[in-house]
């Protein structure tokens, strides 16, 4: 459940109310203020929206905001992945670039990425959503188009590196602009919807591939330019478009009515709770620095994050080594397993939310997606159906880690710049494994890279304990604020700008 701002220091946690004994209380006894009573109207004059209103709403905004920032992302991910098709479909040869240089490029994406999120989301928080994420889409689609033309290894490590810069700010930007527009509980859902999009990317991606490679020799130009040169048509169109579509903030947008505005507002303010500081702050951006939950958060991300990505980036590779050899063959068959991803996603995603629950959803996926390693290293041998089935297994529950995982750490930061910057410290110390990713899966392993599998299924273990540590912590902290004397609270909320260290604040488990 959520942290809402109390109207006097607790006596005790489980019995605490109110004076005039009006707030509810939930089971844990933290309090519900009776301002969100359906139909109450407040003393302000406002009337809260009747149950039926805020379901009418919700779907509004869902049905414009989700499946566009699902569309972009899918966009963003295709775009960051499809050398892995291009490499199938010739990249390599006919560029005369090394095993250590093609892999080198896959991780300098993820070092321009690294290197940017943290400047990008403040650019985000200056000039808003509306704009900054049309500038940086058209400028990564330019870059993809541009990569077209590399002629040699040291191009194409340049491109990727200038690609992942500009990449770098869509992904944190979606996870805050959803948090602008929907409460703690309702965001991890939301994420499993538009993240479900990067798999879809991969099974499009690998169908598209197939498709575009029959384009080889058309104006001179050779299947893995084509794949670059068409995959970046969308990226820059939706970039464009999203100028015109994509709603601003909630308070700003003239998408919603001044009654919807005030709702959503409202609903918002609510849900931070005690952590109601909006403005920008440079001490809170330290604050971000020096949170202990940033650090364990993105460890446990990046564990994940190497796993995702190495597949996203070798599927090609690893089903060419199951024993589908042609080019084309490997392409598509690399399809099926984001299939599967994408369900498991969007499932887990709305348990998530409906469980309201964050760690055990993170930590479970995460054992399911290590016993598809194990599978992968012990049916090496049994044919290559046995194997493709493991590489399923294994696919997708490790892409299904993301939205309890997107949502965990999202929901436990407060403060508008704290949070903004935990998010890009988070991600940027996660897309790490991006970089790393790129040296998991190589060449003189194949064809059933033993090696990089084995290290995939350590770090999927490890950040399924990661992930029990965190809550574990995180529970033990809501209960030492469940039981604060008067005067411990009171100190504690003298803090200059507490943010999710409020003693009315609590985290979600």
């Amino acid at each position: 459940m959520l942290g809402f701002t109390k109207k006097s220091p607790p006596q005790s946690s489980m019995n605490s109310s109110s004076e005039d004994g009006s707030d509810k209380k939930f089971k844990d006894g933290r309090i519900f203020h009776e301002e969100t009573v359906t139909g109450v109207p407040h003393d302000d004059g406002f009337i809260p929206p009747t149950e039926k209103e805020l379901k009418r709403l919700m779907l509004k905004i869902d049905l414009r905001v989700i499946p566009y920032i699902a569309i972009l992302y899918l966009c963003s991910f295709l775009d960051r992945v499809n050398i892995g098709n291009a490499k199938v479909a010739g990249l390599t040869e006919d560029i005369d670039i090394t095993d250590d240089q093609y892999n080198w490029a896959l991780s300098l994406f993820f070092i321009g990425y690294i290197l940017f999120e943290v400047p990008s989301n403040l650019m985000l928080k200056v000039v808003g959503p509306c704009i900054w994420i049309p500038l940086i889409m058209v400028v990564w689609g330019t870059i993809m188009a541009l990569m077209s033309l590399c002629t040699n290894g040291p191009s194409l490590m340049a491109a990727r590196f200038f690609l992942g810069v500009a990449e770098s700010g869509l992904y944190p930007a979606a996870i805050f602009y959803l948090s602008k527009w929907y409460t703690k509980r309702q965001q991890a859902f939301r994420i499993a919807l538009f993240y479900s999009s990067s798999t879809l990317s991969g099974a499009f991606g690998g169908v598209l591939a197939y498709g575009i490679q029959h384009m080889d020799g058309i104006h001179g130009l050779r299947g893995w330019q084509w794949i670059f040169i068409i995959e970046a048509i969308p990226t820059i169109f939706f970039g464009i478009l999203t100028y015109f579509v994509l709603p601003d903030y909630p308070d700003k947008t003239s998408f919603l009515n001044e009654r919807e505005r005030e709702i959503i507002v409202r609903r918002i303010k609510l849900d931070v709770g005690a952590a109601t500081e909006t403005h920008f702050s440079w001490y809170q951006v330290l604050q971000a620095f020096l949170d202990w939950k940033v650090y364990l958060f993105a460890f446990s991300y990046i564990c994940g994050a190497i796993c995702v990505y190495s597949l996203a980036m070798f599927m090609p590779s690893i089903v060419q080594g199951m024993g589908y050899t042609s080019r084309l063959e490997a392409q598509l068959m690399s399809a099926p397993p984001y299939v599967f991803a994408f369900v498991a996603t969007i499932l887990n995603g709305y348990s998530t939310d409906k469980i309201g629950e964050r760690g055990f959803h993170l930590a479970g996926v995460g054992f399911l997606a290590s016993i598809g390693y194990v599978l992968l290293l012990t049916l090496q041998g049994y044919g290559s159906v046995a194997t493709y089935i493991a590489a399923i297994i294994t696919t997708t529950f490790a892409f299904a880690t993301n939205p309890p995982m997107a949502s965990f750490f999202s929901n436990n930061f407060g403060g508008e710049t704290k949070r903004s910057v935990a998010y890009a410290i988070v991600l940027t110390i996660g897309n790490a494994g991006g970089a790393i990713s790129g040296h998991i899966y190589r060449a003189d392993d194949a064809p059933h890279y033993l090696r990089g599998h084995k290290i995939c299924l350590g770090l999927m273990l490890g950040g399924a304990a990661l992930a029990l540590l965190i809550k574990y912590l995180l529970y033990r902290e809501n209960k030492r604020r469940d039981n604060l004397t008067p005067e411990q609270y009171r100190i504690e909320c003298e803090r200059r700008e507490p943010c999710d260290k409020h003693p009315d604040f609590r985290y979600i488990l």
